[in-house]
């Protein structure tokens, strides 16, 4: 019975102690639990840099100019057309021919018509000189001498007439071949072999020089900051890209959608997208319109959360802070901030998306352990435990 009652007391009093230990333990380990591990992350703050001021707009590519080619003679057949839509021409180039049986007879009958002319000229011009001999002899009556005079310069006058009427139909021969009026791409066709056309039909149109505008339609509340000359970049629906400049800004703004066209003359972009640009295409397009001073920070210290952009300020006691932004152009790796942020705010230059707002931070020098790497707070190299890595994998919505 006493060692029974000894056993019992000494497994008390090893309980008590250990009851006690684990009491001094606990607040320990429970402050362990609840401190977080420091995150390393390097700093950045705003700049102020030079941004390139654009505007955009739509519009369509057109022909700068398209010439109308047309028949110049009439009730002839057509016999031949030589070019079709899309082929490139040179001027001068013949583009159709008409049948011109009709008028190489034309042509005969007229040059026929100018050797009985020049026949009678010389017939009424030698008797006028014999009329002009006799007339101070007293041979012949002043009445017959002026009838002689005059039948000369009557023959002399229908020869002339001969001699256009000639030309004439040499110009109608001329004329049936169809010819370019200038250098350019053949943009429609409407001739047909084996018709017969009037005189100003329509048989082709003609894209001159081959060039381009863009006809850009433009707010009216913008036209105001467009010159001519303003450059501008296109880019068509086909993909491909065109340098272009203002030639001229149209006079009148459209009373229904109060915008304004500007013809913008476009050439192929060295080293563009691949891609051939056609009159007609929709195509849209950046004025450059000069550059200002912008605040601007990496686009890797913005964070994207809910559709919102964020970045972190590090506090002075090394805690970050979530700061909502609005960001406007980028250019290069700078995104500009429109609000939200001053020059001499602190921020976290990347791995912001490992953070959230009251986070405790660790702050080293550019080309440090990189940013948004996990490591406990005074051991900077020691390696990732196997959660923290899953975390850092894990996305930023996950984690938050």
């Amino acid at each position: 019975m006493r060692n029974v009652t000894h056993a019992a007391r000494l497994s008390l009093a090893v309980l008590a102690l250990l009851l006690a230990g684990c009491g001094d333990k606990a607040p320990e380990e429970k402050k362990a639990a609840t401190a977080k591990p420091a995150l390393t992350v390097s700093l950045t703050t705003p700049q102020q840099s030079m941004l390139p001021v654009t505007l955009a707009a739509n519009g369509n590519l057109a022909a700068w100019q398209e010439a109308s080619v047309g028949a110049e003679t009439a009730g002839l057949r057509l016999a031949e057309v030589l070019v079709n839509v899309g082929d490139r021409v040179q001027q001068g180039q013949v583009l159709a021919r008409f049948a011109t049986d009709t008028l190489r007879a034309e042509s005969a009958q007229a040059q026929a018509s100018l050797a009985e002319a020049e026949a009678n000229a010389a017939e009424a011009a030698n008797n006028a000189a014999r009329a002009r001999t006799l007339q101070t002899t007293g041979a012949m009556s002043a009445s017959q001498i002026n009838q002689y005079l005059t039948a000369e310069k009557t023959a002399q006058a229908r020869v002339e007439a001969a001699r256009a009427l000639l030309n004439a139909q040499q110009v109608r021969l001329n004329q049936s071949a169809v010819r370019a009026p200038d250098d350019g791409v053949i943009s429609a066709r409407t001739a047909t072999v084996g018709a017969v056309v009037g005189n100003g039909t329509e048989l082709f149109r003609l894209i001159r020089k081959g060039r381009l505008e863009w006809r850009a339609e433009v707010t009216s509340a913008e036209l105001g900051r467009i010159t001519t000359g303003t450059t501008a970049i296109v880019t068509a629906a086909s993909g491909a890209r065109l340098a272009g400049r203002v030639r001229t800004i149209g006079p009148t703004v459209d009373a229904q959608n109060r915008t304004a066209l500007v013809y913008v003359d476009v050439s192929p972009l060295p080293g563009g997208a691949s891609g051939s640009a056609r009159a007609g295409m929709f195509a849209r397009g950046e004025f450059d319109l000069g550059a200002q001073p912008a605040l601007t920070i990496p686009q890797q210290s913005v964070v994207v959360r809910e559709g919102f952009n964020y970045v972190f300020r590090v506090n002075p006691d090394n805690r970050v802070s979530q700061v909502k932004i609005q960001t406007g152009r980028i250019a290069g790796d700078r995104v500009e901030v429109q609000s939200g942020l001053t020059a001499d705010m602190r921020l976290v230059a990347s791995g912001g998306g490992f953070l959230n707002d009251g986070d405790l931070v660790r702050v080293v020098a550019a080309g440090a352990p990189a940013a948004g790497t996990v490591t406990p707070a005074g051991s900077a190299s020691a390696p990732a435990s196997p959660a923290a890595s899953a975390a850092a994998s894990a996305p930023a919505s996950a984690r938050k």
